[in-house]
């Protein structure tokens, strides 16, 4: 995520449309994608991103809720797994098998938990429960290498006062992405990102 830390969301994602839509995604500078395994057939549609993208790009599961779903990710080449909750359990189970794992936080108790069992990053969810001036706090206390992705909601336009709170990059749902959309329509939002992305950063 060095170059372009935007996580694409595919919530609803089809088996027949997901290789189409995630190139749409590659080709604006997108390199990490998660498809939410409450998706139709979403363990195939990562099956087929994993078999269709190389390791340079980082293809994964979303909504992971059991252990068992880390191990059919795994299987399926999946190398990502984001959880809407910190569970720990799923988390040593995804660092066992050396995938990366960002479990979903609402508090810096959740936070502070979910590194103590190897998080390699702390989703922020809803982004509307860690406000940028709540994110501002937490890196007050959390070790400063601390990966912090707001998920939920955050617009193109909305990006600059997360960023200047101390976030890291994004996870994007339904304004990237959302089932039912053109081709088209996603490729449109998806450049709106990282174009904004773009002129933050060269402003930084």
């Amino acid at each position: 995520m060095a170059d372009l830390p935007l996580l694409a969301i595919l919530r609803g994602i089809q088996n027949h449309e997901c290789v189409a839509i995630a190139e749409a995604l590659v080709e604006s500078g997108f390199r990490c994608i998660e498809v939410p395994l409450n998706s139709p057939n979403a363990i195939e549609s990562i099956r087929m991103l994993a078999q269709r993208f190389s390791s340079d790009y980082l293809i994964g599961a979303g909504t992971v809720l059991t252990v068992k779903q880390v191990e059919d990710v795994q299987q399926a080449g999946g190398r990502l797994i984001v959880m809407p909750h910190a569970d720990s359990k799923i988390i040593r189970a995804a660092k066992q098998t050396q995938m990366i794992c960002t479990p979903g936080v609402a508090t810096l108790t959740e936070a502070f938990s979910a590194l103590e069992n190897g998080a390699d990053g702390l989703k922020l969810f809803p982004a509307e429960s860690v406000a940028p001036t709540v994110l501002k706090a937490w890196r007050t206390v959390l070790p400063a290498t601390t990966i912090c992705l707001p998920v939920g909601g955050v617009k193109p336009d909305g990006m600059a006062t997360y960023l200047t709170a101390g976030a890291n990059g994004f996870g994007l749902g339904s304004n990237l992405y959302k089932a039912g959309d053109s081709l088209t329509q996603v490729r449109q939002n998806a450049e709106a990102y990282v174009q904004a992305w773009r002129q933050l950063k060269a402003a930084a």
